[in-house]
């Protein structure tokens, strides 16, 4: 059942980010007017199976990488659309070559728009039904004994005013920019008790699937929140009390339990002595038995709590949720840019930073597994978006590259003259070959994280 499950997640999170894209293309070459020759909408090379509506073929292609829209008469990347045209009396206003130069350009920018698009759109709709995640104000409500935050010097009510530079920063700000720095020695100050206390802390390096992140080991007071069990590790205590996912606890032996910080101090002081659950199942009130064991200086029963509660999300309107979709995608894209900025200058292994398509296939099988449909859906708007982005880049047969061979042609016309096809062809071949070398070293990266 769990192959099965990943199978889909990976057809699915692949399939709408590459197909939008795809329909992009199409919808704005329909606009137009432009005979849309084939879509592809799994793989590239020739016709597998398919079914013709009006002059479209859509159809399954041989070769298991990514999918296409083939306008009739646009031959430059003929070999990988299942050949040249069909010979067939076509209109001159529906051919693609024929078209002035902006038209074609809307046509090539429809696919990064489509994914950019959906890149906002996701998080919008998450964000109208379900709320957004709550922002807590980056007071210290929970440090890990013996962590290196509390070796640093940090301490439970502390206000964070200055973290690497940042003015006022939030929670999440705090999370994310740490995700970025394991290991690194990062400038914090504090506000305690009035007085201004400078810090200096070390993320956490944890490595899994061969990926690197700093994780803090130190969290904001939530406040009041329901402490609910979203996922159980198999191998672990909690497991084998017959804890299940969705029990709500609501004390820990006979402490209430306010929010998990309270619960995960209350674990690490009883240490390997017997745990009694107080939990609330569909309006039964249960105890369940379990302990606790020792990982990396804590002490776990085995759970992950369910943060998409309305105690972990806030409700919002139109507005708010439209300015958390601009601000998530805003986000991931200065995330992305500082991850490379750091490889650029040597602070981080491109190892560590790129992923080619097994370590994406790897990614999405976590997200299903620990985060759910919500979680899948967030990933896939975040792989819409690197692929809208990415595929702005002037390398040829990339969209970005498409357009800046409109930008070669412009030049072209002012001296009088047309730019040959032989020179498209070899152009658009010279960005097949730096592509394929692209996903070679990916998935060479990919592959080796698993000796590592």
């Amino acid at each position: 059942m769990e192959v099965i499950i990943a199978i889909l997640a990976v057809i699915f999170v692949l399939g709408v980010a590459i197909n939008i894209h795809e329909f992009g293309h199409f919808i704005m070459a329909k606009i137009f007017g432009m005979r849309v020759e084939a879509y592809s909408f799994f793989g590239l090379g020739p016709r597998v199976w398919g079914f013709k509506i009006g002059h479209t073929d859509y159809r399954i292609s041989a070769i298991p990488l990514g999918a296409y829209v083939k306008l009739y008469g646009d031959e430059v990347t003929a070999p990988l659309e299942g050949g040249a045209s069909q010979k067939e009396h076509v209109p001159e206003k529906e051919l693609y070559e024929l078209r002035p130069r902006w038209q074609k350009f809307l046509v090539i920018i429809g696919g990064p728009l489509m994914n950019i698009l959906l890149a906002l759109a996701i998080p919008f709709f998450i964000a109208l039904f379900y709320g957004v995640p709550s922002n807590p104000a980056p007071i210290v409500g929970f440090v890990k004994p013996g962590g290196e935050a509390e070796k640093a010097g940090l301490r439970v009510g502390d206000r964070i005013i200055k973290f690497d530079g940042v003015e006022n920063p939030t929670w999440r700000r705090i999370e994310r920019d740490a995700l970025l720095a394991p290991g690194k020695a990062i400038p914090v100050v504090v506000e305690r008790e009035g007085q201004i206390v400078e810090l200096t802390i070390k993320p956490l390096a944890i490595t899994e699937a061969g990926q690197t992140a700093g994780i803090l080991d130190f969290e904001p007071d939530f406040g009041s929140e329901p402490v609910v069990v979203g996922r159980i590790e198999p191998t672990m205590p909690a497991a084998e009390s017959g804890l299940q996912v969705g029990d709500w606890i609501v004390s820990v032996n006979g402490k209430v339990v306010r929010n998990r910080q309270e619960m995960k101090k209350i674990i690490n002081e009883l240490k390997d002595r017997p745990i009694k659950l107080q939990v609330n199942r569909n309006g039964e009130r249960l105890e369940i038995e379990t302990r606790a064991v020792e990982r990396n200086g804590d002490w776990l029963i085995g759970i992950a709590f369910n943060n998409t509660l309305s105690g972990a999300r806030e409700s919002v309107g139109v507005l708010g949720a439209m300015a958390f979709a601009w601000e998530t995608n805003v986000e991931i894209l200065r995330m992305t840019a500082k991850a490379f900025g750091q490889v650029s200058t040597g602070e981080r292994s491109a190892r560590d930073t790129v992923s080619g398509p097994i370590g994406i296939v790897q990614i999405i099988v976590q997200m299903v597994f620990a985060a759910g449909f919500l979680g899948l859906l967030s990933l896939l708007g975040i792989i819409s978006l690197n692929l809208g982005v990415i595929n702005l880049l002037p390398i040829p047969l990339l969209d970005g590259g498409q357009i800046m061979m409109l930008g070669i042609e412009k030049v072209y016309d002012i001296f009088g003259k047309t730019m040959p096809m032989v020179v498209k062809e070899r152009i658009q071949m010279v960005g097949l070959a730096i592509i394929l070398l692209l996903i070679l070293l990916t998935t060479f990266n990919d592959i080796s994280r698993f000796f590592r």
